[in-house]
């Protein structure tokens, strides 16, 4: 089930890249462009920072399942 939902939304969303015939809009499905700034050059600033803010919770998501694999709790925020 779960993977039938999943294809559909990438089908669906699929369509976009192709048409654009850009991988740069891949993923971004508007929500939130009324909060980006106005310029073109703060809207690459806060596509940025956005990356960047994503990259970091990977890392800090990864380092927390390292932290409950090596000391064998659930998870470091179930004591």
């Amino acid at each position: 089930q779960i993977l039938f939902w999943i294809t559909i939304v990438e089908l669906c969303c699929a369509k976009k890249v192709y048409e654009w015939n850009s991988l740069e809009t891949a993923g971004d499905y508007g929500f939130g462009v009324q909060f980006l700034p106005k310029d073109e050059e703060g809207q690459k600033t806060m596509r940025l920072k956005e990356l960047k803010n994503g990259r970091l919770a990977m890392v800090a998501f990864g380092g927390a399942i390292t932290q409950a694999v090596i000391t064998r709790h659930p998870f470091p925020w179930f004591f």
